[in-house]
């Protein structure tokens, strides 16, 4: 039988969760934005936005039915599906704030 989750190790899953929700939020805002001509995004930002959350939702789905298939703890499941979202959210926030503010002429 496997041990229970410490609390720390639910504390640092939240954490992950929270970050990339926070991540994800700035990421949609800052294309939004991009949208209204408000900040500096590439032409093809709309379809990467398409293409990058087939690959890592597929990615995520994979690692946690791997890790509940394998017998980890819920929590373990919970990180492996969010490892892979949390990479993009991460490094889309990374590259898109890099970019920032257009300035209307």
């Amino acid at each position: 039988m496997a041990r229970n989750a410490t609390p720390f190790e639910l504390f640092r899953m939240n954490v992950q969760i929270g970050q990339m929700m926070f991540e994800a939020q700035s990421v949609i805002l800052m294309r939004m934005m991009g949208w209204g001509g408000l900040w500096s995004v590439t032409a093809g930002e709309n379809d990467r936005m398409v293409s990058e959350k087939t690959e890592a939702v597929t990615r995520s789905m994979q690692n946690a039915t791997l890790a509940a298939m394998t017998g980890k703890r819920p929590d373990q499941i919970v990180n492996a599906a969010v490892k892979p979202l949390r990479q993009k959210t991460r490094a889309n926030a990374q590259r898109l704030g890099k970019r920032g503010p257009s300035l209307m002429k």
